[in-house]
């Protein structure tokens, strides 16, 4: 895009640098989630409401981790021979075995409960049974394919954090230890609504000038993947008397967040910004970023407000830039920030100096296996496809002025919060 010396939303003050707005914005916007108590079952990504303490060990008794015979590793001959001993009982996963007797061995299946006095397992593949007794190989150290009790999990200890979000792989710790429920903090409820005397609702027939919704229906697929509760408000022509009513409603129906798209911007019809500076309080609106300049973050009668710009593409990325970090904060989640991973960058690219720039790329690992990035062919705010086409993007930190291809670049993957 051919781009004039005077920047089209370089006017109006200072454009704040991101990491000082996300910081003003986590202050402005705390954490506004309660807690409920849920089964196991329901409690997937959402936010633990406190530490969760083991109240018992996992295993909770040494156990076999191989078919195979217990012995006494003080019964085995010198290293390098062998040890016959005779077979004594026969222990099951479940199965509460006697004391093994001095110089005999255990046959012993997979999670079975180690006798008393048995300290090492032999795995069926190394021995020679022949009738009542087992032949075992020398050189098995002690304590071998015998797992501990407490191995996995020592009694008393936290196996989750408060904020942090739960996984799959949470959920089957909590069972270990016996845990059904646990106490987790509730969804943000997120009232969404689009603006635009053009937009037009997705399937209706379009007149000369009008466009489709595509924004607000990105942004609610983003949302349901961010765990949170939605209240759809639909499209809003450019009126200050409807956007006031619908973010009155928004209010009443009890949300603690709004967000939107269009309407932020410096134009006559960009209203969502002036009715917050006549009903509310406006933070800021204008980002050192691309894409997404204007964005708006303030509150509308207590409420904290979003208004993401009205372009699509910078719409979506804006909302992993700031959206998705500040509803992660205001839900009370630990991990507020994605996992950004060294890459080598397969693009030349020029950018304004003091300003953050968000390439969208895909990735790619070449023949040694190094992951390469490789950035959409066209850069424009409003190409909603090349979201749609990346694997994540780019951030160009606001000093760098230049790309050369071989270059190092941090990429950060578009799904980075929505299990994690």
């Amino acid at each position: 895009m051919a781009q004039l010396t005077d920047d089209c939303f370089a006017f109006g003050g200072r454009l704040i640098p991101l990491d000082e707005a996300l910081s003003a914005a986590r202050e402005a916007f705390p954490c506004v989630a309660q807690s409920t108590i849920l089964p196991l079952r329901d409690a997937l990504t959402r936010p633990a409401s406190t530490d969760v303490i083991a109240e018992r060990a996992v295993p909770p008794h040494d156990n076999s981790a191989v078919d195979g015979y217990a012995v006494r590793h003080a019964d085995l001959s010198a290293a390098s021979t062998e040890t016959t001993l005779q077979v004594h009982g026969y222990a099951a996963a479940g199965d509460r075995p006697e004391p093994l007797p001095r110089g005999f061995a255990r046959r012993i299946l997979t999670g079975a409960a180690m006798p008393a006095g048995a300290d090492t397992v032999f795995m069926d593949e190394d021995v020679r049974a022949e009738g009542s007794s087992v032949t075992l190989p020398g050189g098995l150290r002690k304590g071998s394919n015998a797992r501990k009790a407490g191995e996995d999990i020592s009694a008393g200890s936290v196996i989750i954090t408060a904020g942090h979000r739960l996984n799959a792989a949470d959920l089957g710790l909590l069972a270990s230890v016996g845990i059904g429920e646990i106490g987790v903090l509730k969804p943000l409820k997120v009232a969404l609504f689009s603006t635009g005397n053009e937009v037009r609702e997705p399937g209706a027939a379009l007149a000369p000038g009008q466009v489709y919704d595509a924004n607000r229906s990105a942004l609610m697929g983003l949302l349901t993947q961010a765990g949170t509760e939605i209240l759809d408000l639909g499209i809003l022509p450019d009126d200050r008397t409807a956007i006031d009513a619908a973010l009155t409603q928004a209010k009443a129906k009890g949300a603690d967040l709004i967000l939107t798209s269009g309407g932020v911007s410096a134009g006559d019809h960009d209203v969502v910004r002036h009715v917050l500076e006549d009903r509310g309080s406006l933070l800021f609106w204008r980002l050192a970023v691309k894409p997404g300049r204007p964005i708006a973050l303030g509150r509308f009668d207590g409420v904290p407000l979003i208004g993401l710009p009205g372009n699509p593409a910078a719409a979506a990325v804006m909302f992993y830039v700031v959206a998705l970090p500040l509803i992660r904060s205001m839900e009370g989640a630990v991990k507020q920030a994605p996992t950004k991973v060294p890459v080598t960058l397969d693009f030349e690219h020029r950018k304004k100096a003091d300003r953050v720039e968000f390439v969208r790329v895909q990735i790619h690992p070449d023949a040694q296996g190094q992951l390469i990035a490789r950035k959409f062919p066209r850069e424009g705010a409003g190409i909603l496809s090349s979201v749609a086409w990346a694997d994540g993007m780019i951030a160009l930190e606001a000093d760098r002025l230049t790309v050369s291809a071989g270059e190092t670049g941090w990429f950060t993957a578009f799904d980075w919060s929505m299990a994690a």
